[in-house]
């Protein structure tokens, strides 16, 4: 379900929308459906939302008239199916498909009609309880606004993560009413509306209590974010990948790193950005939708934005960005650069202040590349003004804009010489005086 506004994350965004690392909050409830093999997997979402998912069956609730809604709103696209039915709210990124699979058991091992996700956290939460008999059986879910005193004090809470037998969720959706402090048609009601036709309700308790909590702030959202860090950091280092610290380092899910890669302190990995073999990146460096190749190195305070490819040995030292581009094997730009929309040989050493200026002053035309060869050497303080191409083994005088192309072998550049006017200073500052 990802219908829902989000009013509490005070944002034109819908919460489902918000970005949680490297993923929409709704991705990841996507990605554990797919995880378990959910066929047909269905996202009930606003109208406006139509267009935002791509490879699931998209189902529309036309008002935002509660969670029951939302569900019925589904039944359309699920015309025919009579299997288990998962419904997962669309707010609960930290669900994990170990736990859903938990409780995908307990439901068939209890031949229930309707299982709920449970557990009782330290602290309360704002969310309904879980009602039993005497005996122990599931009679009803309240949400905490419709509570008495005595039903407030239960600690047993619901998730609002459910799985339904196909025919009695129907139902039950279809005797679900708003008479309740919302004045919305709530799923929770239909757990009695199950019990109330003779159906059976059981109950699957999470050992883990931060996995069924929902994100309804940005508060939550960031709580939320640093959970799922350590998740992701923790299964790169189990797979024989060096994070020297995990507390400041952000990895993406989508993300790849080989074994014997290293991550220093204080960096990002971010898009699908990939790392390989011996290769370390940081300190403080951001990685976007780059490949940092085997036994490369980046950083620190580097930044390598989306097309950038360094190759086996490659160093992008401090103080570097580099975009689009590719350097070759052994390739250095060490510090204080910025390299764009380029090419760069193997073995070739970017000096320090460089840049390629890869602007167009017609817009339409494309920028241009930079081809720097191979072993070529540059000076400090060098401008590259695009499309330019320098060959291999070439060298390039400090200080130099190059506008024309550079032969192999070839040394170019030479900015004007320097010019020293004598006593300038003394015979300003005399003739100011008079």
């Amino acid at each position: 379900m990802a219908a829902g506004l989000g009013t509490r994350m005070r944002s034109a965004t819908p919460k489902h929308f918000h970005p949680l690392l490297g993923r929409r909050m709704v991705d990841w409830v996507v990605e554990v459906g797919r995880e378990l093999g959910a066929d047909p997997l269905v996202v009930v979402t606003t109208p406006q939302g139509v267009e935002e998912f791509d490879g699931v069956t998209v189902a529309v609730q036309d008002e935002p008239r509660g969670t029951g809604d939302a569900v019925a709103s589904a039944r359309a696209v699920l015309d025919g199916f009579d299997g288990d039915v998962f419904v997962l709210s669309g707010d609960t990124p930290l669900l994990t498909s170990e736990l859903l699979t938990a409780l995908l058991d307990e439901h068939r091992r209890e031949d229930a009609d309707a299982t709920l996700l449970s557990f009782e956290p330290d602290a309360p939460f704002p969310y309904g309880r879980v009602i039993r008999d005497e005996s122990g059986s599931v009679l009803r879910v309240v949400e905490e606004r419709d509570t008495t005193d005595e039903e407030r004090a239960i600690r047993e809470l619901n998730s609002s993560t459910y799985v339904f037998r196909t025919p009695a969720l129907w139902r039950a959706l279809d005797r679900l009413d708003a008479r309740n402090a919302q004045g919305e048609l709530q799923l929770t009601d239909a757990i009695g509306h199950v019990v109330d036709d003779g159906g059976s309700v059981a109950a699957h308790r999470s050992d883990d209590h931060l996995a069924p909590v929902g994100v309804n702030t940005r508060a939550d959202l960031a709580a939320a974010a640093g959970v799922l860090r350590a998740r992701v950091n923790e299964a790169h280092m189990l797979a024989g990948v060096t994070i020297v610290d995990p507390t400041s380092t952000w990895i993406e899910a989508d993300v790849e790193l080989e074994a014997d890669a290293t991550v220093h302190p204080f960096t990002v990995l971010r898009g699908r950005s990939r790392v390989a073999a011996g290769a370390e990146v940081g300190p403080h460096c951001v990685v976007t939708d780059a490949v940092v190749g085997k036994d490369a190195f980046v950083g620190p305070f580097c930044y390598l934005r989306p097309g950038t490819v360094l190759e086996e040995g490659a160093r992008a030292g401090a103080f570097v960005e580099i975009k689009n581009s590719r350097l070759g094997r052994g390739a250095k730009v060490p510090h204080s650069s910025y390299v764009g929309d380029a090419d760069i040989g193997e073995g070739t050493n970017v000096g320090a202040g460089n840049i390629t200026a890869n602007f167009s002053h017609y817009p339409d035309r494309e920028k241009g590349r930079t081809v720097i060869g191979r072993n070529v050497r540059t000076g400090v303080d060098n401008a590259f003004i695009a499309p330019v191409e320098i060959g291999d083994d070439a060298w390039v005088a400090p200080g130099s804009v190059i506008t024309e192309d550079v032969p192999p072998g070839s040394l170019a550049g030479f900015a004007p010489r320097q010019v020293t006017k004598e006593h300038w200073v003394y015979d300003k500052r005399d003739d100011d005086s008079d």
